[in-house]
C-alpha cells in the first residue's frame, strides 16, 4: 500500500526501526502522542482524530487509517527539509515520532486481536 502513496521505502524503515530518538520511553501513555499530533496540525486528508467508532473492531482501522494519513502527511515535508527548511524538518520529527507510536498501537491491537 505505501507504493500507492508513493512513499520512500527508506522513510517506512526508519519509521519501522525506531531509529528516530523519541520520547516514548520517558512518555507515559499515547496523550503525548496526541499533543504532539495537536503541534504537527490535524492530516489534510479530511482525516477526523475525534471520530472512532466505540466497538474494538473498528480502532485498528482507525489507528490504521490516522497512520497512513499521517505517512502520506510525512511525503509532502521531505521534499522542503531537503531545501533546507527547519519548520518542514520540525514537522518531519514530529510526525515521525508519532507515526511510530501508532506503529506501536497497531501493533499492540494486532497481537491482542490474533490472541482472542
Amino acid at each position: 500500500m505505501a507504493a500507492s502513496l508513493n512513499i520512500p521505502a527508506a522513510l517506512l524503515d526508519y519509521l519501522l526501526a525506531g531509529s528516530v530518538h523519541s520520547p516514548s520511553t520517558s512518555m507515559a501513555g499515547s496523550g503525548q502522542y496526541r499533543q504532539l499530533i495537536n503541534d504537527y496540525g490535524p492530516p489534510s486528508l479530511g482525516y477526523n482524530q475525534g471520530v472512532q467508532g466505540t466497538s474494538s473492531s473498528q480502532v485498528p482501522q482507525s489507528k490504521y487509517a490516522e497512520l497512513l494519513a499521517i505517512i502520506e502527511e510525512l511525503g509532502k515535508e521531505i521534499r522542503p527539509t531537503y531545501a533546507g527548511s527547519k519548520s518542514a524538518m520540525e514537522r518531519l520529527k514530529r510526525g515521525i515520532i508519532h507515526a511510530r507510536g501508532l506503529v506501536r498501537e497497531c501493533l499492540a491491537e494486532t497481537e491482542r486481536n490474533a490472541r482472542s
